[in-house]
C-alpha cells in the first residue's frame, strides 16, 4: 500500500491510498486521479508498482509529465523524495509506514497485487447487457458512427463522450448492481465507443505479448509466455466488427463479406489480423501480436537466455562482414524480433530496404526505407506484393535488403539479390529446423512458377545464403535459438550444412522450466578466414 500527495494550484495538499499495481493520472474522470485543468491531457501519465520498485511512465501526452524539473519520455524510475508536475499540479510517492519498517526483504511481500475479481458467469452475463445498453443509449444520444475520427479533436470528443456517459450511467444507476464498479463501468462504455473496447487495458499492460478474440466473450492473452483466458468480452459482434474497422479504415483497407480477413497494424506498429464470417464461424476474431515501445537489444536477449555472449558475438561479427542470413522458426517463436535485433549490427552510412507486409522492423540506423505490401482494392486491383517489392527494392540501390518474411515467389527475387551483390541481406521463414528451411526455400522458388530444375534451385539456395539461425518456442513459453549453422554448400544433389552453435534440451524442472545449455561443436565457419585475410580479427573464443 502506498501514497500519492497531490498539490493544486491553489497550494492545496491532499493525499490517496492506493494498493493497485498500476493507477492512471489525467483529465478524465475514469482516471485513478482526476487532475481536472486543461494543462492535463485527458490520460496524461501512469505510476507502476512492481517487484524492483514504482515507475512513472508519460502516455505519449501532449501536455507533458515532468519528473524533478525534467520533461520524462517513457517509463522512468519514482522515488519518494521526487517530484512529479503535470499542468499546475505537484504529485510525490510516500511509502506507507508500515512497509517502511519491514526489512527489505519483506517490503516486496507486502505489496499489495491488484484484486480481479472472479465473477461468476451470470455476473458476467448481467454486466455484459447493461454495458450493451448503455453504450445503445449513447449512440442514440451522440452519432458516433458518422464521426471523422481521424479530423476530429480526439481530447474533445473524449471528454464530451465521457461527459454523456456519466449522465447514462446515473440514469441506470438504480438497477446497476452494487459489484458494478461505475467508473470502472464508465470507462468500458468510453473504450467500446471511442477506443479498442476490452482490448484497451490488455494492449496497456507492458506484460502481455499477444491479445486473441476467439469471439465476442472469449478472449485469450500471451503473458509472461503463458496464454491464458481473461474475464473481458465485448458487449456483442457488432462490437468487435467496430474494433476491427477502427483498426483497419486509417491504413485505407477494408474488411467486409467480399473481403473477409485482413492484416493491419495499431498506431504503436503491433500486427493485427482479423477474419470475419462467413470465414470465421463463431462470429469475428482478432489476433494482435503486440509490439514493443522499447525494441529488445542484442543484450536484452542474452538476459532472457535466448542466446549466449558467444552467440550474440558471433552473429555481430556475421552481420558486419555481410553475410546473408536466414532466420527460421515457427509462429511466435520470437522470428520478427531477433530480425530488429540482428539488423541493427548493420553498420551507420549503409542504405537499408526492409521490405514486410505489415511494417514491424525498428531499425535504429538512419538510412532506412521502409516498404510495405498493400492489398487489392474493392474492384480486385492495385495490390502491390512482397515480390512486386523485393524486385523495386533492386532499383533503390540498396546496400541491404531486408525482408520480413519469405513465403512465396519472392524467394527466388531475394535469392537472387543474395547473388547478385546484394550481400549481408536478411529475412524470416517459417520452419522447424536449418534443413527443413531450404526444402521450404525450395518450396517458395516453385511458387514463383519458374520452372527450374531442382538442382539448380538448391544450387542458388547454397551460393547465396551463408547462415541459417533456427529459433524455437518451448513449452514454459521461453524462446532460444537452437540453431546457428553454415551453408556450406553442395555435395551431388544435396545442401551440406553444418551446426556452429547447437541448444541441447535436458527437460524441464520441478516449475516446468526448460533446462538445458547451448553448446559450440567446435567448428570454425569459413568466412572467419576470409576475415582474417582481410585484417579483421575474429575471437577464436567464440567457437572454443
Amino acid at each position: 500500500m502506498y501514497q500519492i500527495i497531490i498539490v493544486d494550484p491553489e497550494g492545496k495538499k491532499k493525499s490517496t491510498e492506493f494498493e493497485s499495481e498500476r493507477i492512471t493520472i489525467g483529465r478524465e474522470d475514469t482516471c485513478d486521479i482526476v487532475l481536472p485543468q486543461t494543462k492535463v491531457s485527458r490520460r496524461n501519465a501512469e505510476i507502476l508498482q512492481r517487484d524492483d520498485g514504482f515507475f512513472i511512465q508519460d502516455l505519449k501526452s501532449t501536455n507533458g509529465t515532468f519528473l524533478n524539473g525534467k520533461r520524462i519520455d517513457g517509463e522512468t524510475v519514482l522515488r519518494p523524495q521526487d517530484v512529479v508536475v503535470i499542468g499546475d499540479y505537484r504529485l510525490r510517492l510516500r511509502l506507507m509506514e508500515d512497509a517502511k519498517e519491514l526489512p527489505k526483504a519483506e517490503v516486496k511481500k507486502a505489496k499489495t497485487k491488484v484484486r480481479e475479481v472472479k465473477l461468476s458467469d451470470e455476473k458476467l452475463d448481467i454486466a455484459n447487457q447493461l454495458r450493451e445498453e448503455a453504450h445503445r443509449s449513447l449512440l442514440d444520444r451522440m452519432d458516433l458512427r458518422s464521426i471523422d475520427f481521424s479530423k476530429t479533436d480526439q481530447e474533445e470528443l473524449r471528454t464530451k463522450t465521457s461527459e454523456v456517459i456519466v449522465d447514462i450511467v446515473t440514469e441506470m444507476a438504480p438497477r446497476i448492481p452494487n459489484w458494478i464498479e461505475k467508473k470502472k463501468f464508465c470507462k468500458e462504455i468510453l473504450d467500446e465507443a471511442l477506443g479498442l473496447g476490452p482490448l484497451e487495458d490488455l494492449l496497456d499492460d507492458p506484460e502481455i505479448t499477444e491479445v486473441m478474440v476467439n469471439r465476442r466473450d472469449q478472449i485469450y492473452i500471451e503473458k509472461k509466455g503463458k496464454i491464458e483466458l481473461t474475464e473481458r468480452r465485448f458487449s456483442s459482434d457488432r462490437a468487435v466488427l467496430n474494433v476491427i474497422e477502427k483498426i483497419v479504415a486509417p491504413l485505407g483497407r477494408r474488411i467486409d463479406e467480399s473481403s473477409p480477413l485482413v492484416d493491419a497494424r495499431l498506431k504503436d506498429g503491433s500486427r493485427v489480423n482479423a477474419i470475419i464470417p462467413p470465414l470465421a464461424l463463431k462470429g469475428p476474431s482478432i489476433t494482435i501480436r503486440k509490439f514493443s515501445k522499447n525494441p529488445f537489444g542484442i543484450e536484452d536477449l542474452v538476459i532472457f537466455g535466448s542466446l549466449t555472449k558467444n552467440m550474440a558475438e558471433f552473429l555481430k561479427v556475421a552481420v558486419r562482414a555481410r553475410k546473408n542470413i536466414v532466420i527460421s522458426g515457427g509462429t511466435g517463436s520470437g522470428k520478427t524480433t531477433l530480425l530488429n535485433v540482428v539488423s541493427s549490427f548493420i553498420p551507420e552510412g549503409e542504405r537499408i530496404v526492409t521490405i514486410e507486409d505489415a511494417a514491424e522492423l525498428q531499425l535504429p540506423q538512419a538510412h532506412v526505407i521502409s516498404l510495405e505490401s498493400r492489398p487489392p482494392n474493392i474492384e480486385g486491383k492495385g495490390a502491390i506484393t512482397i515480390r512486386d517489392l523485393v524486385r523495386n527494392a533492386l532499383r533503390m540501390r540498396p546496400d541491404r535488403i531486408v525482408v520480413g518474411e519469405c513465403r512465396g515467389g519472392e524467394a527466388l527475387d531475394m535469392l537472387q539479390a543474395m547473388n547478385t551483390g546484394h550481400d549481408g541481406s536478411l529475412t524470416t521463414g517459417h520452419a522447424n529446423s536449418p534443413r527443413d528451411i531450404l526444402s521450404r526455400l525450395e518450396t517458395m522458388v516453385l511458387m514463383s512458377g519458374m520452372e527450374l530444375p531442382l538442382r539448380a534451385i538448391r544450387e542458388q539456395i547454397a551460393s547465396a545464403i551463408d547462415l541459417i539461425v533456427q529459433q524455437t518456442r518451448f513449452a514454459d513459453g521461453s524462446r532460444k535459438i537452437t540453431y546457428i549453422t553454415e551453408v556450406q554448400g553442395m555435395e551431388g544433389d544435396k545442401i551440406t550444412l553444418q551446426d556452429i552453435f547447437v541448444f541441447e534440451q535436458k527437460g524441464y524442472d520441478a516449475q516446468s522450466k526448460l533446462v538445458g545449455e547451448t553448446k559450440c561443436t567446435g567448428f570454425v565457419p569459413k568466412f572467419v578466414e576470409e576475415l582474417r585475410h582481410q585484417g579483421v580479427e575474429v575471437p577464436q573464443e567464440i567457437f572454443q
